[in-house]
């Protein structure tokens, strides 16, 4: 006995208890760790807000997760050269881009398609105000027509393609996103603005009723979903099986709502050649990396 008698061995036993115990939990914790795979960030071309892109990708991300099994983690960047940039590094896992990002980064990053969207072909368009004069793109000579910005392949690259063909000079201006555009055009600021009809029909009723399309570009193989090379084949095909899915039950219908898809289908690589066709060189830089 020491300290007055108090009795050491069931003092020991009880330290011994709570070692045995933290290290239990640590092993448990460890064990979790390895049986939780860390998610794959998903980003999302900034067509539009950050805070919209998150609304309506989010719920849709969540779905896709839950019915693949893959946990998958939304991502973008504050405007489209950043989400170049980080397409250029290889940022993310899985990436929602435009056709022509594609066709680079493929090159450049070694992402694949893996997806695209169903029953769409991909179109520029040009919006103008309903109760402007405007009526055709010669129209639109000397004024100033904004756009997203200058690798926004349908909703800016096209568009101006359009004009240069027809010998149209107009002062080109580039703003953040496919939403600043609709909104700087529906507000009166500017006379006409670079998009895509399916951002136009995702925008808020009044501002896309605000809107009418005064002309359109011929017509591309839509936006890729596309798979970093690190990620596991297996682990595409179930995304992918999931992503498919959504089609077919109103939950998926539901989550696609909002984002103007009709549906997510299987797609391979070759099928963005007729975007390689037009050897367009505007991020022939991050090729040359």
């Amino acid at each position: 006995m020491i300290n007055g008698d108090y009795p050491m061995a069931p003092l020991f036993s009880h330290l011994r208890a709570l070692v045995s115990g933290c290290l239990v939990a640590l092993l448990m914790v460890q064990v979790q760790a390895q049986v939780t795979p860390q998610p794959l960030t998903f980003g999302i071309v900034p067509q539009q807000s950050a805070s919209r892109l998150a609304e309506e990708w989010g719920p849709l991300l969540t779905e896709l997760s839950r019915r693949s099994g893959v946990p998958l983690a939304f991502r973008t960047a504050p405007s489209i050269p950043v989400f170049e940039e980080r397409l250029a590094k290889g940022a993310y896992d899985l990436a929602y881009m435009n056709p022509y990002h594609y066709v680079v980064f493929h090159k450049a990053s070694g992402y694949l398609a893996f997806a695209k969207e169903q029953d769409r072909r991909l179109k520029g368009i040009l919006v103008v105000r309903k109760n402007s004069t405007y009526r055709k793109p010669a129209d639109l000579a000397g004024k100033t027509v904004v756009f997203p910005a200058p690798a926004a392949f349908a909703a800016s690259i096209l568009p101006q393609a359009e004009f240069g063909r027809l010998k149209i000079a107009i002062d080109a201006k580039f703003v953040a996103s496919h939403d600043s555009v609709y909104r700087a055009v529906a507000s009166g600021l500017q006379e006409a603005g670079g998009g895509i009809q399916r951002t136009l029909e995702a925008s808020p009723a009044e501002v896309r009723d605000t809107l009418r399309v005064l002309t359109e570009t011929p017509a591309y193989t839509p936006h890729a979903f596309a798979a970093h090379p690190q990620v596991p084949t297996a682990t595409v095909a179930k995304v992918l099986a999931a992503m498919v899915s959504l089609a077919g039950d109103e939950t998926g219908q539901h989550l696609l709502l909002p984002l103007a898809f009709k549906g997510l289908v299987g797609a391979q690589d070759k099928e963005w050649n007729d975007i390689r066709a037009l050897d367009i060189d505007l991020l022939e830089r991050y090729s040359r990396q």
